[in-house]
């Protein structure tokens, strides 16, 4: 029997782990065992920006960050497990990908 890995990744934390329950709750309803969230390393982009729009005067600098956080869930390959989780409701903020493996 092959297994499905499901790969999310988000810059919102909040609706990354909702999406995450959501699936763990469809898994436990069906008596399935779930393996995860597994936590992979959160991707830091950071860009340093002037803050006057000429680029002259004091050395004043704006920094922004933004943070990728990922997870992998691994489930059994099963109908009854994946007909619901395709089914879900997704925000646009969290990428997912469904793979399947032997």
């Amino acid at each position: 029997m092959g297994k499905v890995r499901i790969k999310l990744s988000s810059i919102d934390i909040g609706a990354l782990n909702s999406v995450i329950e959501m699936i763990k709750g469809i898994s436990d309803k069906t008596g399935v065992n779930m393996r995860g969230p597994i936590p992979l390393p959160t991707r830091r982009m950071k860009v340093t920006t002037r803050k006057s729009p000429c680029g002259d005067g004091t050395a004043t600098f704006d920094r922004f960050e933004m943070r990728v956080h990922k997870r992998i869930i691994d489930l059994p390959a099963q109908d009854r497990v994946l007909h619901p989780i395709m089914t879900l409701k997704i925000p646009r903020s969290v990428q997912i990908k469904i793979e399947m493996k032997d």
